[in-house]
């Protein structure tokens, strides 16, 4: 990929990122357990982001 990207892409990659993250422990063991795993979950390789 380019090294200089588009600001809307890279907003876009950013956000991709950070939803990427595990659920945090608190709320695993405020419900629970019942909330384990973010159903958007991402693989880096089996999923692409769209452009």
């Amino acid at each position: 990929m380019a090294r200089n990207k588009i600001y809307s892409r890279k907003k876009r990659y950013a956000k991709e990122l950070k939803s990427n993250r595990p659920v945090p422990t608190w709320v695993v063991m405020k419900t629970k357990r019942q909330v384990r795993e973010r159903p958007g979950k991402r693989h880096w390789r089996s999923n692409t982001i769209k452009r």
